[in-house]
C-alpha cells in the first residue's frame, strides 16, 4: 500500500426520501470504515458523495405530492445530509446535483464528449403518455420484466434480477403518471455507443479486473459484456434536470446516469474550492501515472453497470480522467423475512431510529457491518440487533473494558500500573495484541469489513479470557505485582481496541479514549504493549453499552407491522435459493472431476472457526482437504462418512495448508451446510457424472 491519493464515492441517493438500513448496508457503512481507517493510516483520502437531485423519480415525487421538484429536493437533501452526520458517516463534502458547479460541469463533459464526435444522433420512437402529454423517462414506465417476469420493472432497469432494459422491452408497459398504456411517438436524442468500446471495455475489466474484483461484481460486468453492449441515450425529454447545452434542444435535459456519477467530481470541486485544494489531483491522469489517485466507489449491486461500463466508458472517452481501481458492490439487506420495500414502509427508516435512540449510533453500526451483504442478500432482523447488542458489545467488548477499568480504579486509584515479569500466558496475549491489528488492516484493505469488524471483536475476546483465566481478583491478595502486571496488559488491549474499533464503531471510541484519558488516530499504534504509559492517570469508568430488553424488540417488530393497509402478502418475499448462475456448456461441465471419497481422518484448524481439515481416500490416492464446515459439523462426527468431492481443483493454501480438492455441500434456506452423499456404500473413487 502506497501512500498516494485516494478518492472514494458512495453512491448519490435520491433525494425524493428518507434513508433506510438498506442503504445504509449497501454503500455507506462500508465506505465509512474504509475512509476512517485509511485516515487513520494518515492517507491523503476525500470522501464524497451527495444528493442525486434530478431525473424522473424526482419529478414523479413532486407530482405524486402536488409540489415542485425543487421543494422536494430541498426537504430530502437537507433531512438525508442530517442523518448522515447523526450516524457518524464521515463525509468530506456531501453536495447537491441542483448546484450551478454540478450543472456546469456535466455540460462540459457532455459538450466535450460532443465535439470528438463520440455521440449518434438518432430519432427513435419513444412512449408518450397523452393524458399528461409528456415524453416518459425511463421511471416513468413500469411493467413486466422480459428476462425474470418481474411484474414491476422500470423502463431502464429490472431491480429484481438486475437486467438494463430499454422501455420498449416491456411487456405490457404503462405510465406510472397516468396509469395508462403509453404510445409511441417520435423524438430525437444522443447516444453513447458503448458497443463501440466494447474492445476496449473486454480488455481494461475482464482481463484487467479478474480476481481483483468481488466476484458478484465481476460476474454481472461479464454477463453484461457476453450479451453485447448496445448504444444508450445520454439525454432525455423532461423539464427537471441538466439542460443539453445544444443550440435548439428545449426541453432535453442530460440523462440522470450521465450527470449522477459527474456529481462526485462536482463535488471534489466545491470541496477544492472551499478548502484550497487542487481537485484535478484527485480525478486526473497526472504526468506520472504513479502519481495518480486511486478511483473506489461504493455502491449497492443495482448501481454496478453504471459504476463499472458506462461511468468508465464516459472517463475514458473523456481522455483526461482516471478509472476506478475497485467498484466493491455489496448485494441486497432484506428485513425480517422480507425484501424492503419503501414504498410500503417495510424498512427501518434511519432518522426515526436516530431519533429514537440518539446515542445508539454504534450499536446499529455493528449489527450492519456483521450481517453485510458483501456476497450475497443477507438480512437485518430486530432479534439479531439483540443478539449482537447483549451477547457481543455489552457481554464481551463492554464487559472486558468496563472489568479492566473497574479493577484499575479499585485497587491501583485510577492509575496504570506498571508491568512486572512476565509469564506464558501474558506473552501469548501480547502476541495476539501484536497480530490482530494487521489481520484487521488486510481485511479492511481487502474490503473484508464482516471479517475485519470480528477481528476487532476477537481482540476484546482475547482480554475477557485473559482476565478470567488469570483472576486478578483472587491474586490480589496474595500478590499485587501479579495484579499490576495483568491490568497493564489489560489496559493496553484496552488502548489498542480504542484505536481498532475507530472505523467501525466512532463514538464508542471517542468515549473510551475519554475514559482513558488517551487519544489516538494513529493506526500503527494500535497492537503495541506501551500506549498507556505507567502512572498514566485513567477518568473514571462508565459503561459502554446497555442491554436491549425483549418488551422493545416486540416494539420494533410491531412498528413494522402498523400500516393497517400492509399485509405479508403485499411485501415480496425473499427468494428461497439464489438464482441459477451464468450458462455453460457440456464442454465446461466435462472439464470438473468428481469422485465418490471417504473421510479417513477430520480435525479443527488452528485459529480458525470454519475450517475443518480432512484426510480423503480418493480411490486415487490420500490427501488433505480443507473445508468451512467446522460450525456445522464436529470432526469426530464426520470419520467414516462418504461424500463427494471435486479433485481436479486447482490446490489452495488456506491457513498455511493446501487443500487439495473441494467437498461438495448444499446450503439450506438457514444456511445449513449438508454434505452430498451417495445413497450406498460406493467404491471410493467412482465418478460422479
Amino acid at each position: 500500500m502506497t501512500n498516494a491519493r485516494i478518492t472514494v464515492t458512495a453512491a448519490l441517493p435520491y433525494a425524493n426520501g428518507p434513508l433506510h438500513i438498506g442503504h445504509i448496508a449497501g454503500a455507506y457503512l462500508p465506505a465509512d470504515i474504509f475512509v476512517r481507517y485509511q485516515r487513520q493510516q494518515k492517507r491523503d483520502i476525500i470522501f464524497m458523495s451527495g444528493s442525486d437531485e434530478h431525473g424522473a423519480a424526482i419529478m414523479l415525487r413532486a407530482k405524486k405530492e402536488g409540489i415542485s421538484p425543487r421543494e422536494i429536493i430541498d426537504k430530502y437533501h437537507e433531512q438525508n445530509k442530517e442523518t448522515f452526520e447523526r450516524f457518524g458517516i464521515s463525509f468530506d463534502m456531501y453536495h447537491r446535483t441542483s448546484e450551478p458547479i454540478h450543472h456546469q460541469t456535466s455540460q462540459e463533459f457532455f459538450t466535450t464528449l460532443y465535439e470528438k464526435g463520440e455521440f449518434t444522433e438518432q430519432e427513435s420512437e419513444q412512449y408518450y403518455d397523452e393524458e399528461y402529454q409528456q415524453f416518459l423517462a425511463d421511471r416513468y414506465i413500469t411493467g413486466t420484466c422480459p428476462v425474470c417476469g418481474h411484474p414491476e420493472a422500470y423502463g431502464d432497469q429490472c431491480e429484481n434480477c438486475g437486467s438494463s432494459l430499454s422501455p420498449t422491452d416491456l411487456i405490457n408497459p404503462k405510465s406510472t403518471l397516468s396509469g395508462k398504456t403509453p404510445v409511441l411517438k417520435p423524438t430525437k436524442h444522443w447516444y453513447l455507443p458503448l458497443d463501440k468500446y466494447q474492445p476496449w471495455l473486454e480488455e481494461w475489466l475482464l482481463k484487467g479486473k479478474q480476481g481483483k474484483w468481488k466476484p458478484n461484481v465481476y460476474g454481472q460486468c461479464s454477463s453484461w459484456l457476453k450479451a453485447g453492449l448496445q448504444p444508450r441515450a445520454m439525454t432525455r425529454d423532461l423539464d427537471w434536470g441538466v439542460d443539453v447545452p445544444l443550440p435548439n434542444t428545449e426541453g432535453k435535459k442530460l440523462y440522470v446516469w450521465l450527470d449522477a456519477p459527474i456529481g462526485y467530481i462536482s463535488a471534489t470541486k466545491q470541496w477544492a474550492q472551499d478548502n484550497e485544494k487542487d481537485w484535478e489531483l484527485y480525478w486526473k491522469q497526472q504526468a506520472d501515472e504513479a502519481d495518480n489517485a486511486r478511483l473506489i466507489h461504493f455502491i449497492g449491486k443495482d448501481n454496478i453497470v453504471f459504476h463499472c461500463i458506462i461511468f468508465p466508458a464516459i472517463l475514458h472517452t473523456h481522455g483526461e480522467y482516471i478509472l476506478p481501481e475497485n467498484v466493491p458492490a455489496n448485494e441486497f439487506l432484506n428485513l425480517e423475512g422480507r425484501k424492503l420495500s419503501t414504498s410500503r414502509n417495510w424498512a427501518v427508516w434511519l432518522h426515526e431510529y436516530l431519533d429514537e435512540l440518539p446515542d445508539k449510533q454504534d450499536e446499529l453500526r455493528y449489527t450492519l457491518c456483521s450481517i453485510m451483504p458483501e456476497n450475497k442478500d443477507s438480512e437485518f432482523t430486530w432479534k439479531d440487533y439483540q443478539a449482537k447488542n447483549n451477547n457481543e458489545l455489552v457481554a464481551i467488548l463492554g464487559n472486558f473494558v468496563n472489568r479492566t477499568l473497574v479493577l484499575t480504579q479499585k485497587y491501583f486509584n485510577g492509575v496504570v500500573p506498571p508491568c512486572h515479569e512476565l509469564q506464558s500466558i501474558d506473552e501469548e496475549v501480547l502476541h495476539k495484541l501484536e497480530d490482530i491489528p494487521q489481520k484487521l488492516a488486510t481485511a479492511i484493505e481487502s474490503f473484508n469489513f464482516r471479517e475485519a469488524q470480528n477481528y476487532m471483536m476477537e481482540l476484546a475476546r482475547t482480554g475477557n479470557k485473559y482476565l478470567a483465566d488469570t483472576e486478578p481478583w483472587k491474586a490480589i491478595k496474595e500478590d499485587e505485582k501479579r495484579v499490576a502486571t495483568i491490568l497493564n496488559i489489560s489496559l493496553q488491549i484496552t488502548a489498542s481496541l480504542s484505536v481498532v474499533c475507530q472505523p467501525f464503531l466512532p463514538f464508542t471510541a471517542q468515549r473510551l479514549q475519554q475514559m482513558l484519558n488517551f487519544q489516538s488516530v494513529n493506526w500503527n499504534e494500535a497492537g503495541k504493549n506501551n500506549l498507556l504509559a505507567t502512572e498514566h492517570t485513567l477518568e473514571k469508568p462508565a459503561l459502554l453499552f446497555q442491554k436491549v430488553e425483549d418488551e422493545w424488540v416486540e416494539q420494533q417488530v410491531a412498528k413494522l407491522h402498523q400500516d393497517d393497509e400492509l399485509t405479508i402478502d403485499d411485501l415480496e418475499p425473499i427468494a428461497k435459493f439464489a438464482p441459477m448462475k451464468e450458462e455453460i456448456t457440456y464442454d465446461d461441465f466435462v472439464k470438473l472431476d468428481m469422485r465418490v471419497a471417504t473421510i479417513l481422518t477430520a480435525e479443527k484448524v488452528k485459529k480458525s472457526k470454519k475450517l475443518l481439515k480432512m484426510t480423503l481416500d480418493t480411490g486415487l490416492d490420500q490427501r488433505t482437504v480443507l473445508s468451512g464446515i467446522a460450525q456445522h459439523y464436529e470432526p469426530e462426527a464426520i470419520i467414516g462418512k462418504q461424500v463427494c468431492v471435486l479433485v481436479n481443483l486447482a490446490p489452495r493454501k488456506m491457513m498455511g495448508i493446501e487443500s487439495q480438492g473441494m467437498i461438495l455441500m448444499a446450503e439450506d434456506t438457514d444456511g445449513k451446510l449438508l454434505f452430498i452423499q451417495p445413497e450406498g456404500k460406493i467404491d471410493d473413487g467412482s465418478g460422479i457424472s
